[in-house]
């Protein structure tokens, strides 16, 4: 309810929504948002159209297998696992400096969940700032290198994820 967020020097906190994606942040929501009667391809090109393109579609593809092969595809027929790929690659086609991930494993079962890890390992790998709310901590904790833990809206720890995953208590 109160602060500040500054992300390379800018005020961030109170940025709209389009201005915060031309600043580089970029948001995978909870419920996905893939737009309906579009294929895989055409969800990743319209991302690209506002200013700030970010990687291109066969740099997407390189990174995310499972969406080359289903470009033609409607992406609201995906499985659950294969949506929340696009969901990320579709904000990775803007300019990104900070991904948000909201709740990124919710509903997949756990093999998909190693691959979305290995993912967002991988984009952890090219320097992008990530952060992931979710609620599946064990999973959330491999990738992180800190960790804020929230209990009923207050803060009951700040700290590594080793730190976390060292205590029982926690």
């Amino acid at each position: 309810t109160q602060g500040e967020i500054w992300l390379d020097g800018r005020p961030i906190h109170r940025m709209k929504s389009f201005e915060a994606s031309r600043a580089g942040i970029q948001l995978v929501p909870e419920d996905r948002r893939i737009i309906s009667g579009l294929t895989v391809e055409q969800n990743l090109a319209l991302a690209q159209v506002a200013p700030g393109r970010g990687w291109e579609l066969e740099r997407i593809y390189s990174h995310f297998p499972r969406l080359a092969e289903r470009r033609r595809q409607e992406g609201v027929t995906l499985s659950g696992g294969e949506q929340q790929m696009l969901a990320i690659a579709r904000a990775l086609a803007r300019d990104i400096k900070l991904l948000l991930l909201d709740e990124p494993y919710e509903g997949l079962a756990p093999v998909i969940v190693q691959e979305i890890e290995k993912i967002l390992n991988e984009i952890k790998g090219l320097g992008i700032t990530t952060i992931i709310v979710e609620q599946n901590a064990i999973a959330a904790l491999k990738l992180a290198d800190r960790a804020v833990i929230l209990d009923t809206g207050e803060l009951a720890f700040t700290g590594t994820a080793k730190d976390v995953l060292d205590s029982e208590e926690l």
